[in-house]
């Protein structure tokens, strides 16, 4: 039988992990730390996915005062092609014999045992078969060898022992075995941090990996009286492949830049083909004078990555022990606050928020928890929120004043009124001093109808610039909401209106609170009573149209408008005029037109009868009276036509006029 040593290493439990944060983005960072033994390598393991991230930010400290000179990882080649680079393969189905045939002139040492002695016989290997043997088909594996007397000889197998007697055979298949062992699970792949020195090593090993992202929940409970308490609870899920055994845990509110940069596979660089010139004169080269001299200045190196700083002592804690009764007399049932109690401190860092965990945390590979990192006092008041789209009724809600002096990570709140149960609501992140609305509940103790009215349009302005006339309108929109409060109590009501492109308010003149999409207008709401509130609000729009294609008409109804200024009202009555003058002289002009085309016919018809009057006996008088009437038509001709050349060019001056008129309007 054939053995082999692999070389030793220090599995991942020998470097566990210490601590662990998560993000918001994606990603966790993961502290391991242990000592290292002088010789020994130790071994992380990760999923291949998580490989891009590793190499990007793994950081390993010797706080022993050593140094590390790097460290190994799998290659993220695939298997096969890994395994072709050896002369052999060892398949599934593979017996000793057909292994030993892929070695054929391989000098191997062989023991068996013949006549009970054991017998070493060392020699090349010619071949290796399985061969068929007896009437059941039974398989005999045999390995001929030629020894060291020149002798062939077959043996049976498997032998007592054999071994390779060339070392580097023998490292090869060593080095085949780890290959294999190495790739038992697909996913994964190992870093290897190996100890060089004589002096063992206390090492630190950090990194970002993709993590599940850590989630927030909220529970807010309303006493009867008094300021509401706020519990906060973080949701964690261990993916990791390791158990967290009490590691300092700590989760981030926020969102970093992360990114994935491919730094695992191997990148291959297209070379251009190049060849030597043959048989070709050498042309001088000229080279370019320098521009400017480089100066020479010591490498600067990178910094190791900054360690995580810890959390500073904050001021949660928890708040156990309060009460406040239902009820009265025998009725009453006391009911007491939560008895949970947060151990996470919390501190800024940069943009984001940490809270850390005081209390080392345990969760093991593929399990979640809940840790409640928040409990504390803060301001809230209750309002009734209203929008036009949701329906009749408003929502119940709460104005949320972030006075714990942390950030608030988003997430869903449980609100618990009185010790029942009042409804849920979602909310962002909420940055201390920071206030929030949320909505939980309809209150169907409140009604509201709105009416909705629109004026006519006003003209507010008009203007005119090159021929153009643009009037500025506005119309104005009014809805008054009637509320209905039928219960016994005061209420406040927040009315939260969308802004709209074009609008202005007008009443009331300002605003609650506005954000970036809608105003809020609050109004306190009696008892048993009624309420209406109006908003009203303007749009003003332009509307602008061409001169050139007003009749005089429609400009003497811009005219008569009041908020016309005496310039453009001057330049409009000119406008109006010439064209008045032009629409005159288009009329005589279409009155010679008319003229002379019938002068044409009728002399058309004169000619018709003197030229069949002249085939006529005795009609010569006829003939010369219609001459006559010819020759007076001709007369009448001449002035028309010099009446319509008149015509057309004092309607060409007119029109130039007119664009002149129009080009240097302006008011």
């Amino acid at each position: 039988m054939m053995t082999w040593t692999i070389p030793a290493v220090v599995g991942a439990a020998d470097l566990p992990i210490r601590e662990v944060i998560l993000y918001k983005h994606g990603v966790g960072f993961f502290e391991r730390a242990g000592k290292l033994e002088a010789g020994d390598t130790a071994r992380i393991d990760f999923k291949s996915d998580d490989m891009n991230d590793v190499l990007k930010s793994l950081t390993i400290t010797d706080r022993s005062g050593g140094k590390i000179s790097g460290v190994r990882y799998d290659a993220s080649e695939p298997l096969e092609e890994r395994l072709k680079n050896f002369p052999f393969a060892v398949g599934a189905d593979s017996t000793l014999a057909v292994f030993l045939d892929q070695m054929k002139g391989a000098r191997i040492e062989l023991k068996e045992y013949r006549a009970g002695a054991l017998e070493a016989v060392e020699g090349v290997i010619v071949s290796a078969r399985v061969v068929k043997s007896g009437e059941k088909d039974a398989s005999i594996e045999t390995v001929t060898l030629l020894t060291d007397a020149g002798e062939l000889r077959t043996f049976y197998l498997p032998a007592n022992s054999i071994k390779f007697t060339d070392v580097k055979l023998q490292s090869l298949l060593k080095d085949y075995l780890s290959v294999l062992n190495g790739a038992r699970s697909k996913d994964r792949r190992s870093v290897y941090i190996d100890s060089i020195g004589a002096a063992a090593r206390d090492l630190i090993a950090s990194y970002m990996t993709p993590s599940p992202v850590w989630k927030s929940s909220y529970r807010l409970l309303f006493p009867q009286e008094g300021q509401p308490t706020l519990e906060g609870w973080a949701i964690v899920d261990n993916t990791s492949g390791d158990d967290w055994n009490n590691v300092r845990l700590s989760v981030v509110s926020g969102l970093p830049i992360s990114f994935v940069t491919q730094l695992y596979a191997p990148k291959y660089v297209t070379r251009p083909n190049a060849e030597l010139a043959d048989n070709q004169a050498a042309a001088p080269t000229v080279f370019q004078g320098a521009i400017g001299a480089l100066s020479a200045g010591p490498n600067a190196g990178l910094a190791p990555p900054r360690a995580m700083a810890k959390a500073a002592p904050g001021s949660g804690g928890g708040f156990g022990g309060g009460t406040y009764r239902i009820g009265t007399g025998s009725d009453q049932v006391v009911r007491l606050d939560s008895s949970i109690a947060s151990t996470a401190e919390g501190r800024d860092a940069g943009d984001l928020f940490e809270y850390s965990f005081s209390s080392p945390v345990t969760v093991k590979k593929g399990e979640s928890a809940m840790l409640p990192f928040l409990q504390q006092k803060l301001g809230a008041r209750k309002l009734l929120i209203y929008q036009e789209n949701f329906g009749v009724n408003p929502q119940n809600a709460a104005e949320l004043t972030n006075s714990t002096g942390k950030t608030l990570d988003g997430g869903p709140i449980t609100v618990y009124d009185a010790g029942t149960y009042a409804g849920e609501a979602l909310v962002e992140t909420v940055k201390a001093g920071d206030k929030r609305l949320i909505s939980y509940g309809v209150d169907l103790g409140t009604r509201i109808t709105t009416k909705f009215d629109s004026s006519k349009n006003v003209v507010r302005e008009i203007h005119a610039y090159h021929g153009n006339l643009t009037s500025r309108y506005a119309m104005e929109e009014v809805r008054t909401f009637t509320i209905k409060n039928v219960d016994p109590k005061v209420k406040t009501l927040i009315i939260e209106h969308p802004q709209r492109p074009g609008y202005k308010l007008l009443e009331p003149a300002k605003a609650s609170e506005t954000t970036a999409n809608a105003n809020r207008f609050e109004v306190k709401l009696g008892a048993s009573a009624n309420e209406t509130f109006a908003l009203r609000e303007e749009r003003v729009y332009d509307q602008t149209m061409q001169i050139t294609n007003m009749t005089p008409d429609t400009i003497g109804v811009w005219l008569e408008n009041k908020v016309l200024s005496p310039a453009g009202r001057r330049q409009l009555e000119q406008i109006a005029q010439k064209k008045r003058d032009i629409a005159d002289n288009d009329a005589a002009l279409k009155l010679a037109d008319s003229s002379i085309a019938d002068l044409t016919q009728d002399q058309t018809r004169i000619r018709a009868n003197i030229q069949s009057l002249n085939n006529v006996k005795n009609q010569e008088a006829v003939v010369q009276q219609y001459a006559g009437q010819l020759a007076a038509n001709e007369t009448k001709m001449a002035a028309l036509r010099d009446q319509q050349s008149n015509l057309k060019r004092k309607k060409t001056a007119l029109e130039s006029e007119l664009n002149t008129l129009m080009e240097k309007m302006d008011f």
